[in-house]
């Protein structure tokens, strides 16, 4: 019951139209009280003319018949009349002001590591939402254009991701991640200027389309970049090799059963080659990230450094059924 109260009490302090109401009621009820003494009826019966008078109803059923109820009457008008209408109009500003910013698209949210931003339309983006969302990810969507295939539960900043009003709106320095995957080169280069700019210091990754774009992306300081053709092509290339490669690829990368997770270096491997956190690590390591690439360790087998990290494919939590069966 305490608990209820203080919060009940918390959000009255932080309420300015919780605060116009509570005294708005309590000027109602000190009224009535008033009424019922001087008019000799029951608080029942006052307080219903209370009400009737701060709605400005007013039937007429009740009134006061005498100078003290008069008085009453003027300051039950005077005071509950105008908190109760400068309550009620900043409940109703909060609520235009709420539908204006989802129609501009304004966002404002606090850092929390859990916000993913996403810049641009690009035709995977719709599947990479839906998929955020569904790990509970905090999505926020900064496009121009058709949205509708967008998950509801994604937020939409309607803009155009090149332009710097754009990106400023969406704060991408509060964001855990950014993903840039416009829908040409061109724009994911001015958009990840932009972000580089405003958010020198989020997680970014970036979707380009030849690689020349992408290493040029790398050199501008994201963190990790995609080439959309190039990953297509290797990937068509190995299955031909091995006709059932891209179906381990997309299993390496479903997150449906596993989580593909980069995972710090402990001190103890440090000095020790990769094999040997391949032995002992829990999941599957795939390989190590080392000054900004990727080392499988097939060929060599590289030894580890201070700020080197693993690529893990583990178990998720909440793994299928058909992937515990032996």
């Amino acid at each position: 019951m305490f608990g209820i109260v203080s919060v009940l009490i918390s959000r009255v302090k932080e309420s300015q139209a919780a605060r116009l109401i509570l005294i708005g009621l309590a000027c109602l009820m000190a009224g009535a009280a008033g009424f019922a003494v001087t008019q000799k009826v029951s608080y029942g019966t006052a307080l219903y003319w209370a009400i009737t008078t701060a709605t400005t109803v007013g039937y007429g059923d009740v009134t006061p018949k005498n100078s003290a109820g008069r008085v009453i009457a003027v300051a039950v008008m005077l005071t509950t009349i105008p908190l109760f209408a400068s309550a009620f109009a900043l409940m109703a500003g909060a609520v235009a002001a709420s539908h204006m910013r989802k129609l501009l698209g304004i966002v404002h949210h606090e850092a929390s590591g859990n916000e993913v931003i996403i810049f641009g339309l690009h035709p995977v983006v719709p599947r990479v939402a839906a998929e955020l969302v569904e790990q509970g990810r905090k999505v926020i969507v900064v496009a121009a254009g058709d949205r509708s295939g967008l998950p509801e539960a994604a937020q939409v900043v309607a803009a155009d991701p090149t332009e710097e009003h754009a990106v400023r709106r969406s704060h991408p320095e509060r964001a855990g991640q950014v993903l840039i995957a416009g829908a040409s080169d061109a724009e994911v280069l001015v958009t990840a200027v932009l972000v580089r700019q405003l958010a020198p210091d989020t997680p970014a990754l970036a979707v380009a389309h030849s690689p020349s774009v992408s290493r040029a992306l790398t050199d501008l300081g994201v963190g990790a970049t995609v080439s959309a053709d190039e990953l297509l092509a290797h990937t068509l290339a190995k299955s031909l090799e091995a006709p059932h490669a891209a179906e381990l690829l997309l299993r390496l990368v479903d997150s449906d059963g596993y989580q593909l997770n980069e995972v710090p270096l402990d001190e103890k491997w440090v000095g020790r080659p990769l094999s040997a956190a391949r032995d002992e690590v829990r999941g599957l390591v795939l390989g190590a990230v080392h000054a900004g690439g990727v080392m499988l360790g097939v060929a060599q087998d590289p030894v580890l450094e201070t700020g080197d990290r693993l690529l893990v494919l583990q178990a998720d939590q909440s793994v299928r059924q058909s992937d515990r069966q032996p």
